[in-house]
């Protein structure tokens, strides 16, 4: 193993609230031996064909805010993105996607920016095909933004910020957690339900986005997978646990940009 492999490692395996938080991309896997780090994964793989099935990714510019440790990142890229632009607040996990590109040598496809991604003025930055905005809005008040503002006024604040993406961005595949700040005491919702969720996001930006598809976990056969949204699924099921109740949203700006 190299200096920028172990580097890899170390990175990857420093303890932070998200650490561990991502699947490694396929092709680091052949560079990392994950039998010598510990992975959390969240059900990338699964949440990544829903994507793929509903989202034409061919020679298109994304954008990663709050991309963790680069699974979507590098799997965008290797399955046809023409660039992506990559925004993560811990610099460790910047870095390691900074190192990734460079031994994966798509170091010139990927743009890597340790910061917390802004959401003021975006009518004048730069345009996107498509932006990914995984799990990363409950966090506000935490992770970044103001941290002694209220629960309503977080609610508020996460309809804003995705109404503004429709001023740069022409897709948004968006998924939110239920859990204000990640604290099961603080949930968004007063029934934690998916309905909820859905009717939150829908009426809220209704004016700025069209909801094309909503995307529900489910348990088949023992196996997760993602489904369109249906009578059934949109119930919440206890047993899948707080991540896998949480939609994904595909959303088109109605807005011109």
């Amino acid at each position: 193993m190299n200096k920028k492999e172990t580097k890899l490692k170390e990175l990857y395996s420093l303890v932070s609230k998200h650490s561990k938080y991502q699947s490694l991309p396929k092709r680091l896997s052949s560079v990392i031996n994950t039998n010598d780090i510990e992975v959390k994964s969240r059900y990338e793989s699964e949440r990544l064909k829903y994507i793929f099935e509903n989202v034409d990714i061919n020679n298109k510019t994304v954008l990663d805010i709050g991309g963790n440790t680069g699974f979507f990142t590098f799997e965008m890229i290797d399955n046809g993105a023409r660039k992506l632009h990559y925004y993560e607040g811990n610099s460790a996990h910047a870095e390691f996607v900074k190192i990734s590109a460079e031994i994966l040598k798509v170091e010139d496809k990927i743009k890597v920016t340790n910061d917390f991604f802004t959401f003021e003025n975006c009518e004048h930055k730069s345009k996107y095909d498509i932006a990914l905005l995984l799990n990363v809005l409950h966090h506000i008040g935490d992770d970044y933004g103001d941290n002694k503002i209220s629960m309503e006024m977080a609610k508020e604040t996460i309809i804003k910020q995705i109404n503004m993406l429709s001023l740069m961005v022409d897709t948004l595949i968006l998924q939110l957690g239920f859990n204000w700040k990640g604290n099961r005491d603080l949930c968004l919702f007063e029934k934690g339900t998916k309905k909820e969720m859905i009717d939150f996001i829908g009426s809220g930006t209704k004016n700025y986005w069209r909801i094309i598809k909503i995307g529900i976990a489910e348990s088949r056969d023992g196996r997760i997978g993602y489904y369109d949204l249906n009578e059934k699924n949109v119930i919440k099921v206890p047993s899948l646990g707080e991540f896998l109740n949480r939609p994904i949203f595909i959303m088109k700006s109605i807005v011109s940009i």
